[in-house]
């Protein structure tokens, strides 16, 4: 699921907790939004580590790139 929904259905959940004095639905309300926030932490990572390796292939492809230029 969408973090973003995830959290939203979490935020939905607590509230209905909240209102009807339902604990366990409170308390699952709350753990899907810190779901939701542990997603978006682990998302933004695997960009950055994306990131990261699209840098290291282009500097190494520069690399390889220059290399057969001085052997022509």
């Amino acid at each position: 699921m969408d973090p973003k929904l995830e959290d939203a259905a979490g935020r939905v959940k607590e509230a209905a907790g909240t209102i009807t004095g339902n604990d366990a639905l409170k308390a699952e309300g709350a753990a899907d939004q810190a779901s939701a926030q542990a997603h978006e932490v682990i998302n933004a990572a695997a960009d950055k580590a994306k990131s990261v390796v699209e840098g290291v292939t282009n500097a190494a492809e520069g690399a390889i790139d220059a290399a057969r230029d001085k052997l022509s």
